[in-house]
């Protein structure tokens, strides 16, 4: 460091360090016992542990008390929801940067034509922007598929199909509003896999546990 003495700059020693006031956060140690549970969650039940005294939740049907969601499933949505005792393999699974695959089962209303299905593959414009590329085609019905309770209303004169749909967003109630888009409402929605997670049997309300890959 200098300093001007009468005229003249005279070297003050060392120069000096700039600390930064901003405090580190540690990171959360990962748990020793890491869990991942995959859950068929069922109709009507809440993405959560707690809710008012005639909502459906989680409580109950999985056995830990440590445990909670990676990411959400709507109340009226079924099918598969993780759950961890891991926050950080929970952020992994969970959060929009890391765009894990999430494949859908879903029946709509009608029998979309090929260039409505090219319009859930190119992308829809939504209220919130413009949805990522998606993969969508025409499938049959799940095998071994459980009823849902209460039914699907369903309308003789109109026919429905359903689609498998598999995107890599998270918006909320996406996948309803792509398919309403192009015309096509959703009348039942069961989530099959993320990423390397499937349903693989399981039926609404069975968990099985599986090691977590990270």
């Amino acid at each position: 460091m200098f300093e001007l003495i009468q005229g003249v700059l005279v070297s003050t020693g060392k120069p000096q360090r700039r600390f930064s006031r901003r405090k580190t956060t540690p990171s959360r140690p990962r748990p020793a016992n890491p869990k991942l549970v995959l859950l068929n969650k069922p109709y009507g039940v809440l993405s959560q542990f707690s809710g008012s005294n005639d909502e459906q939740t989680l409580k109950g049907l999985v056995p830990f008390n440590d445990v909670y969601p990676a990411g959400r499933l709507d109340k009226d949505s079924e099918g598969l929801l993780l759950l961890t005792n891991d926050g950080e393999l929970q952020h992994k699974i969970s959060h929009p940067k890391h765009k894990m695959t999430k494949t859908y089962w879903v029946q709509v209303e009608g029998i979309p034509t090929e260039t409505a299905l090219q319009q859930l593959r190119q992308g829809i414009e939504l209220n919130d922007g413009m949805t990522l590329p998606a993969e969508a085609f025409i499938m049959d019905e799940p095998m071994n598929l459980w009823p849902r309770n209460p039914p699907v209303r369903e309308r003789k004169s109109v026919p429905d199909c359903w689609l498998c749909i598999k995107i890599s967003e998270g918006r909320n109630r996406q996948v309803r509003r792509m398919t309403a888009a192009i015309g096509h409402p959703t009348l039942r929605l069961i989530r099959a896999g993320i990423g390397k997670w499937l349903l693989r049997g399981l039926q609404p309300g069975e968990w099985r546990e599986e090691p977590p890959v990270w």
